[in-house]
């Protein structure tokens, strides 16, 4: 029997607004479309933490037994300055700026976001589609929505028709926008004068002469809009209608509810059963944004090179502490915050690493086997990491105990103990173990030391003694011990 059929999984459905117990489409089977980024510039953090929150999703539903199948896009066209229906796409907006081709730009950003996603230790998701792949597609369910009478031509670009499609279904019961309200929010722009209604939307738009980025379609030579994009791509690869739809809560309005409505149009059918939507990232208590300089890139967090955080803070660290708040939840960068998880991160893992040494007994006098069924009704509760994670530190707690004598474990209950430890920190929460983990920092810490000893004997061949004892004193105090011999001074961690 499979962990799914024992474990009953709940998850917060946006479009409801309350959890709902999980029942695929398909038994054994999840489909899972999550959107990727727009390659134009370096992922960002708040980019971060909403992948970090479906890589967990996605580890804790193989966990369970489900066979996924998780598409994950990137975006490389059509995408436009501020989320709009006019002005430049962002990737050619880039590569003007750079003078290099757009597909440039989008393999330098590309490879930086899977580069960056690795050191993360996020899993490569199965299908990883691009926009531009999948232009043919695009211009046929175009073709489909316009005969179903769902969208218009008007000078060589294509529109959704948001009030007649709002006449047979609903736009905005994802949102929770009343079309009345999405008018005084429509800004009117000359460009958009073509459009019957101001909420329209683009589903195919006709290039300027400088626009760079363009393909042939029956209408104009143009691009696909923004929302057409992942409606494509995620019906090719998981169906009409699949399990769950997840992003950034940024995308909910409109490009998910978008989705929805081009979806129903081609389709008739409810594209999607669960809407999961990831919060933010906040830095020192304000938005991060590049534009106020209150921002950190992965990269300047792992070497300690910005003026927010002061400290270099491994990936394994920082996915840590984002999986300590609820995905959900809002989260605050802050220096203090950060440090603190550093130490829960490296007690948690200490204690992991020391079950092998703990004393057996005949019997056991904790219950094993609760502390794990909690473990996995936290994971149950909408993937909640931060009860989970404080559940794994009740786990160190009893190897504490046990070690002092103040409690017992049967050889049963021993290894049922290092693999639930195993499995929830490594194989669900993505963490990766204290070896794989502590390379990086070892080599900056051998760098550090081996600075050290050459200051002493640099100070030593001065004569400068208390300077030499001075060093060797202080590394002997943080753990490092110096051990002078003829070829030199090399040094070991107690």
């Amino acid at each position: 029997m499979a962990l799914y059929q024992k474990q009953e999984l709940k998850i917060y459905n946006s479009i409801s607004g309350e959890k709902e117990s999980f029942k695929p489409i398909n038994s054994g089977h999840v489909g899972m479309y999550v959107c990727g980024p727009t390659v134009y510039s370096n992922v960002h953090l708040g980019n971060c933490r909403t992948f970090i929150s479906f890589d967990l999703v996605f580890r804790y539903l193989k966990h369970l037994g489900y066979k996924v199948r998780y598409v994950r896009n990137i975006t490389d066209a059509g995408h436009l300055e501020n989320d709009a229906e006019t002005g430049e796409d962002r990737i050619a907006k880039k590569a003007r700026l750079e003078q290099i081709e757009p597909m440039e730009v989008v393999q330098k950003y590309t490879v930086d976001f899977h580069n960056i996603l690795e050191k993360f230790n996020n899993l490569p998701p199965s299908i990883e589609p691009t926009a531009t792949g999948h232009i043919i597609e695009q211009i046929e369910i175009i073709k489909t929505i316009i005969d179903n009478g769902y969208a218009y031509e008007a000078n060589g670009s294509v529109y959704f028709d948001v009030l007649k499609y709002n006449k047979d279904k609903h736009y905005g019961k994802l949102s929770g926008r009343a079309i009345e309200d999405m008018v005084s929010n429509t800004r009117e722009l000359a460009a958009q004068s073509d459009k019957k209604n101001p909420q329209d939307f683009a589903l195919w738009k006709k290039a300027e002469p400088q626009h760079i980025m363009r393909w042939p379609s029956p209408w104009s030579d143009g691009f696909p809009g923004w929302h057409l994009e992942c409606t494509v791509m995620s019906t090719k690869y998981l169906g009409e209608s699949f399990d769950i739809h997840g992003g950034g809560m940024d995308l909910k309005f409109p490009h998910h509810e978008c989705e929805i409505a081009q979806g129903e149009a081609a389709s008739g059918k409810n594209p999607v059963n669960y809407w999961m939507h990831a919060n933010m990232l906040t830095l020192n208590g304000k938005k991060m944004a590049k534009s106020t300089g209150n921002n950190i890139l992965p990269t300047e967090l792992f070497t300690g090179e910005n003026k927010a955080i002061d400290k270099a803070i491994s990936p394994n660290v920082a996915r840590f502490f984002m999986l300590q708040a609820h995905y959900r939840s809002i989260l605050d960068f802050s220096k203090e915050a950060l440090s603190a998880s550093e130490k829960g991160f490296n007690r948690l893992i200490e204690a992991y690493e020391s079950i092998d040494e703990l004393k057996t007994a005949n019997e056991s006098s904790i219950d094993i086997e609760s502390w794990k069924q909690e473990c996995y009704d936290a994971m149950n509760d909408d993937f909640n990491s931060p009860i989970l994670i404080a559940k794994l530190f009740d786990g160190v707690k009893f190897i504490n105990n046990i070690k002092k004598d103040n409690a017992k474990i049967s050889i049963e209950d021993k290894a049922k103990l290092k693999h639930t430890m195993f499995s929830f920190l490594f194989d669900i929460l993505g963490l990766r173990d204290g070896a794989e983990a502590s390379n990086s920092t070892s080599e900056q810490l051998g760098k550090t030391v081996e600075l050290l000893i050459n200051l002493r004997t640099e100070a030593r061949n001065n004569k400068d003694f208390a300077t030499s004892d001075k060093i060797r004193d202080e590394l002997q105090e943080f753990g490092i011990q110096l051990k002078d011999g003829k070829e030199g001074t090399s040094f070991s961690i107690k």
